[in-house]
C-alpha cells in the first residue's frame, strides 16, 4: 500500500448554485500543489453527476500525526490565506467529510507518483462510481460480507472496485474541519466512459444474484440507505 494513503478524507461539499466550476478552477490551480507541498496527497476531485451543486474530493495522509501536521501547515499557511475567501464564497456546507482507512487499494488507485495533468488539461470522459454504505458498528461483519459476496457481484457486472475503504475510528486531530460521526464502508470503481458505466448498471439490474440475494442483504445490514456515487473527474484529478 502506498504510504500516502493509510488515512483518507472523503469530502463532499454543497455549493451555491452555479459555483462548482468556480471552486474547481480555484482548487485545480492553487489547492492541489498547495496541499501536496504541506504533505498531503490529493487523490481526486470530481463533479457529482447527480447533483450540480456538489463537489467531491479525496485526499490521503501517511498517518494520523501526518494528517494533523499537514492540515495545520496548509490551513494556516499562505496558499489558503490567499484563496480562502474566494473558495468559501462558493460553499453552503463543507462539513460532509468522512475519515477512512483503506481495506485494499487496487490497480488504478493513484499514488504520489501517478501522472497529474497540468492546468488547462481537458476534462476526461472517464467516470468514477461507487457507494457509501452506512453501518451499525465497526464489528458488524459488513466487511466480510462485502468481500465475499458484493465484490464478486460487482466484478461480474463490470465494476471491479479499485478501492474499498472503511471508517477509521480515531479522534479528529484537526477539529477546525468537522468529521461525520458514523461507521461506513466505501467502494470506488473506474469506468472508461458513461457507456461503460451504463452497461454495468444494465448488467447489475439483470443479475439475479444481485437482485435476489446481495442487494436485499445489503439493505438489511445497512443502518441507512446507501449513497451511490457517480463522479466525473476534474481535469487535474489523478483518480480518473
Amino acid at each position: 500500500m502506498d504510504d500516502c494513503c493509510a488515512v483518507v478524507d472523503l469530502r463532499q461539499y454543497t455549493l451555491h448554485p452555479g459555483q462548482r466550476d468556480t471552486l474547481i478552477d480555484i482548487f485545480d490551480q492553487h489547492f492541489v500543489e498547495g496541499q501536496e507541498a504541506a504533505g498531503m496527497h490529493i487523490v481526486g476531485q470530481f463533479r457529482d453527476l447527480d447533483d450540480p451543486d456538489r463537489f467531491v474530493w479525496i485526499r490521503g495522509f501517511e498517518d494520523m500525526p501526518a494528517r494533523a501536521a499537514a492540515l495545520n501547515d496548509f490551513y494556516y499557511g499562505p496558499v489558503w490565506r490567499e484563496h480562502a475567501a474566494a473558495a468559501n464564497q462558493t460553499m453552503v456546507d463543507s462539513d460532509n467529510a468522512l475519515l477512512l482507512k483503506p481495506l485494499w487499494l487496487g490497480d488504478g488507485y493513484p499514488g504520489r507518483d501517478t501522472f497529474r495533468p497540468p492546468v488547462g488539461a481537458q476534462v476526461p470522459a472517464s467516470l468514477v462510481a461507487g457507494a457509501v454504505y452506512h453501518r451499525g458498528s465497526p464489528d458488524d461483519g459488513f466487511v466480510e460480507y462485502f468481500e465475499d459476496h458484493v465484490v464478486p457481484a460487482l466484478t461480474a457486472t463490470g465494476a471491479k472496485p479499485i478501492a474499498v475503504l472503511e471508517t477509521l475510528v480515531a479522534e479528529n486531530n484537526f477539529p477546525a474541519l468537522p468529521l461525520r460521526d458514523e461507521v461506513v464502508l466505501v467502494w470506488l470503481a473506474r469506468f472508461a466512459d458513461d457507456a461503460a458505466y451504463d452497461e454495468h448498471r444494465r448488467r447489475l439490474a439483470a443479475s439475479a444474484v444481485w437482485q435476489r440475494q446481495v442487494l436485499p442483504e445489503l439493505v438489511c445490514r445497512s443502518a441507512a440507505p446507501a449513497q451511490e456515487l457517480r463522479l466525473r473527474p476534474s481535469a487535474r484529478s489523478q483518480l480518473r
